[in-house]
Order: C-alpha cells, then sequence, then structure tokens
C-alpha cells in the first residue's frame, strides 16, 4: 500500500515550511534516506524516509511554502494507485483561467516631438542632452550624432542614448572625447575644432563585472526582516564600557587547571559574562523586559538569549530559566544549546522567548560595536574583545587587560542614566566575579 509522506512540524509556533526536494519522481528509496530538507523563518531541517520504495508522486513543487502536517510526497510500488492522495492536492478546474494581459502597447513619439537625426558632424542640438544621457553616452563611447531627440524641446534624453546601444552606435574612446570637450562638455554650442586626436588616452573597454545571483535563506530572509524591523521602530542607543578583566581571567585559568580532578565543565569567559549579566539583571528589571508600546512587561525570571553564528545566518536561541542555574549548569547548558542551532536541528520553540540578549564577537577581534536588539526586549549586550591598557597607581603606571562592552538600549523604555548604570554594575560585577559568586 501507498504511504503518503507529510511536512512535519517543529515547534507548536510553526504552521508552514519553505519545501527543497532531494529525490525526483521515480527514485527508489530506502529506510534512512534524505527525501526533501524543509526551512522555518528560523531553522532548516531534513527529512529522512520511514520506508523504503519508489517514489510515485511529488504533491508539491520545489521551494513551495507547504503547511505543516500535509501530505508532501508518496511512496510505494511502481503502478500502485494514489489518486487518493494527488486528489486531495489537485488544484481546483472551477475557476477558468485568467487571460494573459495583453503586452503593454509602445509609446508613439508624436510629430511634433520627433526630430531628424544628425546626420554627419557634431551640431548645436547636441548641446541639449541630460545629464544622465551625457554620462551614459561618455561610459559607453556611443555616437551622440546617431541620436534621434525624443525629449522635451528637442532634447536628448537617456532613452535616446539607450537606443544608440541597442544598435551598436560607437565611437573610438579618441572620438568620444570631441564630444566631452566641445560642444556637450561645455555648453556653448557650436562645431567641434580640429585637435590631435593622437594625444587623447584610450578610454577602457566597457566590460560588465562577473556577478553571481543568490538566492536568501528563509532564515536569511528572516534575519534581514527582523533587523530591519527593530531598527525602524526602535529607538536604540548604544554605550560603550570596559572592566579591568584580570579576575575573570585568573578565575578561569583555576578553572581550568582543576576541571579534571572537580569534573567540571569547560568554563569560558562567556560563560562568565553570561552567569554576571543575570545577576546583575536582578536590579535592573527595566533591562529584563519587553516594551509593548503602552506598557512594560518586567520579567521575574531571566531567559538569556545567546546570539550563535551558524552556516545558515545569525540564530537566537534562549536559555530559560537561567537564573535559577550555577555557573556550571550556564555552561553546560550554553553550549548545548549553541550546538544544536548550528546543527540546524534546534526545535524553533528554542528560538523565542528570550527576556534579554547577550552577542559575543570578542573571539573575532571586534573592539566595540552597535548589536542590534531583538524585539520585544529593550537591550542586548555586546561582548568585545581584551585590549591591553594602562592604569595610574601609586607605584607608576600598571598594564592590564581590559574587555569591552557594548549595551545597546530602547530609549522609548529607558533613560540613558538607568541604562548606564546597568552597565556599570555589570562591570563591577565581573570585576569582583569572586565575591559576584557568594550572591
Amino acid at each position: 500500500m501507498a504511504t503518503p509522506v507529510i511536512m512535519p512540524r517543529q515547534g507548536q509556533s510553526v504552521e508552514s515550511c519553505i519545501i527543497e526536494w532531494k529525490v525526483s519522481e521515480g527514485d527508489s528509496v530506502n529506510v534512512g534516506d534524505i527525501l526533501f530538507g524543509y526551512e522555518t523563518d528560523k531553522a532548516s531541517f531534513e527529512e529522512e524516509s520511514q520506508v523504503a520504495g519508489t517514489v510515485l508522486k511529488l504533491l508539491v513543487e520545489d521551494g513551495d511554502d507547504v503547511d505543516v502536517l500535509s501530505n508532501v510526497l508518496v511512496i510505494g510500488k511502481a503502478g500502485e494507485d494514489i489518486s487518493e492522495f494527488a486528489s486531495a492536492d489537485a488544484p481546483s478546474e472551477a475557476a477558468p483561467a485568467q487571460e494573459a494581459p495583453s503586452e503593454a502597447p509602445e509609446v508613439a513619439i508624436s510629430k511634433e516631438q520627433s526630430v531628424a537625426p544628425i546626420e554627419s558632424s557634431v551640431s548645436a542640438d547636441i548641446d541639449k542632452i541630460s545629464p544622465r544621457a551625457k554620462n551614459t553616452a561618455e561610459r559607453q563611447n556611443l555616437d551622440l550624432t546617431k541620436a534621434q531627440p525624443t525629449g522635451p524641446n528637442g532634447r536628448i534624453i537617456e532613452r535616446d542614448v539607450m537606443v544608440l546601444a541597442d544598435k551598436g552606435y560607437k565611437v573610438t574612446a579618441a572620438a568620444a572625447g570631441q564630444y566631452a570637450g566641445g560642444a556637450v562638455g561645455s555648453g556653448l554650442g557650436g562645431a567641434v575644432t580640429t585637435t590631435d586626436l593622437s594625444a587623447a588616452p584610450a578610454l577602457p573597454a566597457v566590460v560588465d563585472a562577473a556577478f553571481t545571483d543568490v538566492k536568501l535563506s528563509g532564515v536569511r530572509k528572516a534575519i534581514a526582516k527582523a533587523m530591519h524591523k527593530s531598527l525602524s521602530e526602535m529607538a536604540q542607543l548604544t554605550h560603550h564600557s570596559s572592566f579591568d578583566a584580570t579576575g575573570i581571567l585568573d578565575y578561569r585559568a583555576k578553572v581550568k587547571s582543576s576541571m579534571e580532578a572537580l569534573n567540571l565543565p569547560n568554563i569560558t569567559l562567556n560563560d562568565i559574562v553570561l552567569y554576571a549579566v543575570v545577576k546583575t539583571l536582578r536590579k535592573h528589571p527595566e533591562a529584563n523586559a519587553h516594551f509593548l508600546g503602552d506598557s512594560m512587561r518586567l520579567f521575574h525570571g531571566v531567559n538569556i538569549g545567546m546570539a550563535v553564528d551558524t552556516e545558515r545566518g545569525l540564530l537566537v536561541p534562549t536559555l530559560f530559566g537561567a537564573d535559577m542555574m550555577s555557573l556550571s549548569e550556564i555552561s553546560t547548558n550554553a553550549k548545548a544549546l549553541a550546538a544544536s542551532a548550528q546543527s540546524g536541528k534546534i526545535s524553533p520553540d528554542l528560538l523565542s522567548g528570550g527576556t534579554f540578549t547577550v552577542s559575543n564577537l570578542g573571539a573575532l577581534g571586534v573592539e566595540q560595536f552597535t548589536p542590534v536588539i531583538n524585539p520585544p526586549q529593550t537591550c542586548i549586550l555586546g561582548v568585545c574583545n581584551i585590549t591591553y591598557r594602562q592604569k595610574k597607581t601609586a607605584d607608576g603606571f600598571e598594564t592590564y587587560p581590559a574587555m569591552g562592552l557594548s549595551l545597546t538600549y530602547d530609549h522609548r523604555a529607558i533613560d540613558g542614566a538607568p541604562a548606564q548604570r546597568f552597565l556599570k554594575d555589570l562591570c563591577n560585577a565581573l570585576e569582583n566575579f569572586d565575591v559576584l559568586l557568594a550572591m
């Protein structure tokens, strides 16, 4: 009996997915073979065959946006009746096909607009040329003496120059220089005077740059839409600060040396920052909030969004209940969450629900940047790299490692002073991390 394959549901919030076929009709498949890939607006997945047989029918087209839990293909034995599956997805024949629209009529040029072509020499009429038309003619070395002006009062406009290009009316680079240096270039009219053209430099040939058009993935489209919406609808400002990272570097070195003996996870600087953010947000509820237009939703717990760089684009999985976790738990869960996002297997339900987001570009050498808020959150923290600076001490000057932090906040929800107080408290917490662990 033929077996239909449905579009899986990935997460409760997903209603449809974009499909990409990995098989064709007539292909033989075994259990475990990849049938198709599919994308939500946040992640991508692959569907394996649960049965062996022949692909009898693809019910949707490659690239279609398919509702979840609907049939997408049928697998069975060659020659099996699949009408019960195909008919359910067949298009209705009740509505007659619309007639194709007729081609738009060409715009006719009135007799009053038409001007006889200039036959042989540059005349005063070539002074009547729009700047765009002039630039186009100069770039492509077009012969303006063949132009048929169709602009107002016999003016040569860009479409007239494009006609010359289509018909191949070109001149040498030296001859084209007459236009620029004479009547057209000066705007004074009159014939071009005879000059020594042998001294004119040869212009490079017009060659279009090679390019490749790449279709945007569903993830990329979602990122583009979210970033544009964020910047166009919010009043975002960014403050930059730094702190002495000596304490957290020393702490990480101690943990690393005791990992095996104490069975500790590999606690990174990013884990330490996440932990400090969670603890600091307790004193700053307006930073751990959603701006809802006419109200603020202040959260009692902290769900940290973590910006993760993946092959499919930027994803922001959420570490739920981070305020209830120890440093070791944050480290373990954050790494598992990032790995799931990078593999493309993460549930869409884990890509929403954040109350505050952290984006770390320190490993890429960024000293400061402007992270973009993930609406409706009110803040996002950018973590930068470590640079070495000098500070004055009783004995002179000493060098210390300074880590940069960039806080972007929504000024509709938070003013500059409370935003900076949060950033200052965070820097203090990181400089005194051993004390923070006692909280």
